[in-house]
């Protein structure tokens, strides 16, 4: 995967300064830096960044991080041929990486996959059950709790459960309705 980059500099090494480059230029702006990987696509290097904040990113979000990241890699120059630099979202099933983000998703559903079995099994499916330690506490659909390092998660990502979704958008409507109806009364004894 070194495609690209200057070979005085190891792959996981130009990682790293990319990754310390966009989480300063996403805290600057007031985003949660989510995640940096480095890649090739055809015969040039690719460079994706993920960013978040309560309530989801913009557009415009995407495009001033994207703006000041390319600015301080064109000026430090260790990308030595063309890249594409693409600066996004993490999306609804977004990815996990570190510690923080299974604290932070317990009780949230996801998918997954250890680097080593855990009880003859490797790919996951369940509900994060929350974090002991240096270790995700997971209720797997099949096979039920198990715990997995941090470190030996090869993957992971949220999973959107659409029936959960569907029902938890018809709450919202209902109450929505709800607070309606009650603001059209109050106006009519006021009147």
């Amino acid at each position: 995967m070194t495609g690209g980059f200057d070979k005085t500099l190891e792959t996981a090494e130009v990682e790293e300064r990319i990754r310390g480059i966009a989480e300063r230029v996403a805290t600057e702006h007031g985003l949660e830096f989510v995640h940096a990987e480095v890649g090739v696509i055809g015969r040039s290097a690719a460079v994706r960044v993920f960013i978040d904040k309560p309530g989801g990113v913009t557009h415009q979000d995407c495009s001033t991080v994207s703006h000041h990241i390319g600015t301080v890699l064109d000026v430090e120059d260790f990308v030595s041929s063309a890249y594409t630099l693409e600066v996004s979202s993490p999306g609804l099933e977004r990815g996990l990486y570190k510690r923080e983000d299974y604290e932070r998703f317990a009780g949230r559903s996801a998918k997954l996959k250890s680097r080593d079995p855990v009880n003859g099994q490797r790919n996951f499916r369940g509900r994060i059950l929350g974090v002991e330690g240096d270790k995700v506490v997971f209720e797997d659909k099949t096979s039920g709790r198990v715990v997995v390092p941090v470190e030996r998660i090869a993957k992971a990502n949220l999973e959107i459960d659409v029936e959960e979704e569907f029902r938890l958008a018809a709450e919202r409507e209902k109450q929505a309705a709800d607070e309606k109806k009650k603001s059209k009364a109050a106006r009519a004894i006021e009147e």
